[in-house]
């Protein structure tokens, strides 16, 4: 249905009008922003460019086809300003193409794609990580600070246990480890899920996890897959901002219908039982999909409130719930983890599902081991799904896991995390104070240091840490670091500048994930935002707030000497740097502006 963009508060005026000299001149006469610009999300360039952003290709079509439909029709012609609108001279695989720098390996170029085959997209992640690429950045490279990857640190940290070196395969039983596992993975590390989850969080408890509850996956994308391919023809709820991946999970499986809702910073970004028990009722929600910890907030549901999230599962809906950051406890009892285990009644009964595994907790992401805990009947359900889907995870991996899950030594790693990373935590939100980005919500959970805010607006902060940016000697002539005129204070500009400092961020629109496109991004206030990772080592982390602090210098230096900031922000592509503009600016329409680069 159509969108109607809305009027933006008295505050945006002064956004608008350090984005004038970014207008054309009829616009500039006109004197008017066309804030309440009716648009349907088709035709609106903001939904084009953005599925381009995403590198989401399902809209191509295949040259060859298109060749067949126009081959006798004259080729149109382009529009003055060379970037054309959604309904205009260049089509929709042309502006995808167009909306990176340049093509990545992971995405190949629609002329080269094979009959019948289209690229699924990348994850916002993945993007970043090809334009750090384009720009240098190899994982071995110690000049670089990666912040975006949502990667922990994987060497040894004070008090941890020693991590395995070596594998020995003859031990296993060298025949037995070349053949396959089954699709739920093998019993005895099955048996040592059941085990770790019953002493941690069900002790004392009348209804015990057993190996029938637990099923192996090769990864925790994996185990959100198999879930995801066995739901029915439901409506399914998620929140907004949530875990990047999620996006195409809940595109590939037509079968389910996604539902948004958004969270808010009155909330501090946690997911509000009583509006979700209230979207159930009025929605028709069966099943609920939600990262608690939260990837990018860093909050999370616990105490009373996760009893009465499981409550839910007892209800006549199934809740399946990411807890990969489990152990990122940073404000609370050392040595305590969360997890909705804790409040299930009965194992087989309770529809909650639980995913996680060795990539965040264990810091051991290359070990692809992971589990998907709930109900006997869903594990049936996940080894079939498994059969096609991935079939399996390593048997030799599982195998070398089983160690790891002891009871003792869990209690020690978690504790040494726990340490270590409040440590990194609060180094890095120091540094960040010092330069001005006071701090309003920080994470209580996960290693995303900062969601870290742009923009002076707090009507819908997305943050690991919300940042509100405020007066700093780096910059005496501004009262607010916020009153930046555009493009910095839009995340994919932020994003591009970092780069050229050696530095990753993952700017924020990628976590307002827009399954199957079917909503208009160019309000999103994710524009406004980055994530920031201090999951890296902490020398890392240090380098990497050097050059924040330089792209903020810098931005100072342009105010004091050109009055604004349109040299930054140029190795964007061109439409989807103007977009950035028209976005933070109040622009509707992107083709309104003059292109900054000339």
């Amino acid at each position: 249905m159509p969108l109607v963009l809305p009027k933006f508060p008295h505050h945006w005026s002064e956004l608008q009008a350090s984005a004038k000299g970014l207008l054309t001149p009829n616009e500039d006469k006109k004197k008017k922003l066309t804030t309440t610009k009716t648009i349907h999300e088709d035709d609106s360039e903001a939904h084009q460019v953005f599925r381009a952003a995403h590198r989401h290709s399902s809209t191509i079509k295949r040259n060859v086809s298109k060749k067949k439909l126009t081959a006798n029709k004259p080729a149109k012609k382009s529009t003055k300003s060379g970037h054309g609108s959604a309904s205009g001279s260049i089509s929709t695989d042309k502006m995808i193409r167009s909306a990176v720098t340049s093509p990545t390996p992971s995405e190949p170029d629609e002329d080269d794609m094979l009959p019948g085959i289209c690229s699924p997209g990348s994850t916002g992640v993945i993007f970043v990580m090809d334009r750090a690429m384009a720009n240098g950045f190899t994982y071995d490279d110690p000049d670089w600070a990666n912040f975006g990857q949502g990667a922990p640190e994987v060497g040894d940290i004070p008090g941890a246990s020693h991590k395995p070196e070596i594998i020995d395969v003859a031990a296993m039983g060298k025949m037995f480890m070349n053949v396959h596992a089954p699709t739920t993975g093998v019993k005895a590390l099955r048996t040592a899920v059941a085990d770790l989850y019953n002493k941690t969080y069900r002790k004392g408890m009348q209804s015990q996890y057993t190996f029938e509850n637990v099923c192996i996956v090769p990864g925790g994308r994996s185990g959100l897959t198999r879930v995801a391919s066995v739901v029915g023809e439901v409506y399914v709820g998620y929140q907004l901002p949530e875990y990047t991946a999620y996006d195409q999970m809940l595109s590939v499986f037509r079968r389910l219908v996604p539902i948004p809702s958004a969270l808010s910073s009155e909330d501090n970004y946690k997911l509000h039982i009583d509006k979700l028990k209230e979207n159930i009722n009025s929605m028709g929600l069966s099943v609920l999909f939600a990262s608690n910890p939260r990837n990018p907030t860093g909050q999370a549901v616990e105490g009373n409130e996760l009893d009465e999230l499981v409550q839910v599962s007892r209800n006549g809906q199934t809740v399946v719930l990411d807890e990969f950051y489990s152990w990122y406890n940073l404000d609370g009892t050392l040595g305590e983890s969360l997890s909705a285990a804790k409040y299930v009644e009965d194992v087989n009964k309770d529809a909650l599902v639980i995913i996680d595994g060795l990539t965040k907790n264990w810091r051991c992401p290359g070990w692809r081991v992971c589990w998907v805990i709930g109900p006997k009947p869903l594990i049936g359900a996940l080894s079939q799904s498994g059969s096609f889907l991935d079939g399996g995870a390593s048997h030799i991996m599982q195998m070398a896991a089983i160690p790891l899950l002891d009871f003792d030594r869990v209690e020690k790693d978690k504790l040494a995390l726990q340490i270590h990373f409040r440590m990194k935590r609060d180094r890095v939100l120091e540094r960040l104070e010092q330069m001005g980005l006071k701090v309003k919500i920080p994470p209580k959970w996960t290693f995303y240091s900062s969601y870290l805010s742009l923009f002076t607006l707090s009507l819908f902060s997305y943050s690991f840490t919300f940042v509100l940016l405020v007066s700093d000697p780096i910059f005496p002539p501004v009262s607010h670091l916020s009153d930046l005129p555009p493009p910095l204070n839009s995340g994919l500009v932020f994003f591009e500048e970092l780069l050229k400092q050696k530095v990753i961020v993952v700017p924020g629109i990628f976590f307002d994930i827009n399954p199957s496109h079917r909503r208009n991004l160019f309000c999103s206030p994710c524009h406004h935002f980055v994530r920031l990772s201090f999951g890296p080592p902490l020398p890392q982390l240090e380098k990497g707030l050097d050059g924040i602090e330089q792209v903020l210098r810098k931005a100072h230096e342009h105010l004091e000497t050109d009055g604004h900031l349109l040299e930054m922000g140029k190795n964007l592509a061109p439409q989807l740097r103007r977009l950035s503009i028209a976005a933070v600016s109040g622009v509707a329409d992107s083709s309104k502006l003059t292109s900054p680069t000339t």
